[in-house]
This record gives C-alpha cells, structure tokens and sequence, in this order.
C-alpha cells in the first residue's frame, strides 16, 4: 500500500494469552481480594472459572465468592487447618491423574499464614507444576502503604496468644535491623499494643492497619504510644496487618 493510500488496514489478531487456560495436572495458586472484589485479577478470574476443582478454606465463602464475582460454579473442596495434611495428598493425587486445581483461601495469598503449604510441597516432591497467580495481599498492601522502611522485612504470621511468648518475641528481635510485619486478630490487637509499647518503649514507630481495601480502611502509623492511644477510639473488627519499625526509626 502506498504512503497516499488510506484505506485502512486490517489490524492483526491479538495473540491469545495462553496463561488464561489451566492446564491438565497443573497446581495453581490463586489470590483472592482481601475486600475489595475489584483487585480480583483478569488471570485469576480465567483460571478459577475453568479449573477442575477449587481447594478451599470454606466451601461456602468460596462459592458466595463465586457468585458475587458471576463466576461458573466450580467443583469445590475443603482445604483448611483441620485437614490440610490428608487433603494435600489428596488433592496431589488427583493432580497427577491431569486434574487442573486451584487453591484459594478464604481471602488474599494462600500459604501466607493461610493454608497451601503442604499441597504446594506435595507437588514439588512429586515433580507436578505450581503456577502462582499473583494479587491482593494484605502484607503487601500494607507494607507499600505504611511508611515504614521496605529495604527489608521479617514477616512472623501470626504470634501465639500467651502473652509470655509475644513478650519473648519482641525481645528476641528488639534490634532487628528490618522491619517486622505480623498479622493479628481483633480480640488481642489492642492487648498487643499494649505490650509492644511496654517492652520496646513508646517512641518505637508503628502501623497498625484495618479494614485494608475495604470501605473503612484505616492506617494507625506513629510512636507506639501514639498509635496505643488512637487505636483505644478506633472499632476493632476484622483482622489485622502490624508493622514494627526498626529500633530508632522516625517518621
């Protein structure tokens, strides 16, 4: 065609995005929103609407997930802290008769203080493939978003509830040079506060995050003591994301 001519062109066909497909034996690991049904990515929605079968926490949260996103109603099955052990060799046996699976939690990145580990680690040592599909993170989100230094972190989950070992805790790594990022739940993180303002005094910067993508998200961010103060006015509902900056940090 010549520089003069302007009859159009017909554009070339797009490539299809194979990765959209699952694959026959084919673990994938898939995040979920952590609130905001938005952060639910394109892949993610391809794979759990066309995989053999969902491995989930709660067959009921993941099939009203489902629904609300207009999701094809999948083959689900339970995968959670009771059974994850029996499940995971399971469900890898099934993967290598050419199953595809997904495995969700009920919110966010499987295996991140959530189950997922072991069916993961069942693959491996059975050679079968696991495919990440990547999105909301609470730890992440938070992380990004809290002003706290991102050079380095120590991600511990979840601390045990007697007050003994978090005390132990937060000794143990008083002068970590990165920060410490842990999740807790609405019934300690006030009493969790309390101690990190008692045993790393009340000028160690913190940020204490809610409700993350949600309506109501809140960020905490400044002295323990601070933060101690504010978070008593603040409804404590859902789970939380906490970071502990390292020792002599200021914002």
């Amino acid at each position: 065609m010549s520089a003069t001519d302007d009859t159009p062109s017909t554009p070339a066909p797009r490539p299809s995005n194979a990765s959209l497909t699952p694959l026959p034996g084919h673990l994938y690991v898939v995040a979920t929103p952590i609130g905001n049904l938005a952060d639910l990515t394109e892949r993610a929605r391809a794979i759990l609407s066309s995989v053999d079968l969902i491995a989930c926490e709660d067959t009921r949260t993941t099939g009203a997930l489902l629904s609300r996103l207009a999701l094809p109603r999948r083959e689900l099955t339970a995968y959670h802290d009771h059974n994850e052990t029996e499940a995971a060799e399971r469900l890898a046996a099934q993967l290598a008769a050419g199953k595809s699976v997904a495995v969700v939690s009920d919110a966010g990145t499987p295996a991140l203080s959530d189950p997922g580990f072991r069916i993961v680690r069942a693959c491996r040592r059975l050679g079968l493939p696991v495919v990440p599909v990547p999105g909301a993170c609470a730890l992440a989100a938070v992380i990004s978003a809290a002003g706290l230094p991102t050079n380095g972190f120590l991600f511990a989950g979840f601390l045990p509830p007697k007050t003994s070992a978090r005390a132990a805790f937060l000794e143990k790594y008083r002068d970590f040079e990165y920060t410490l990022a842990l999740y807790e739940s609405c019934h300690r993180i006030d009493k969790f506060v309390d101690e990190i303002t008692a045993v790393l005094g009340p000028e160690r910067v913190i940020c204490v995050a809610k409700e993350v993508t949600k309506l109501h998200e809140t960020f905490l961010t400044g002295p323990a003591a601070a933060v101690q103060a504010r978070l008593a006015k603040t409804a404590l509902k859902g789970e939380f994301t906490l970071l502990i900056a390292p020792n002599g940090f200021v914002l």
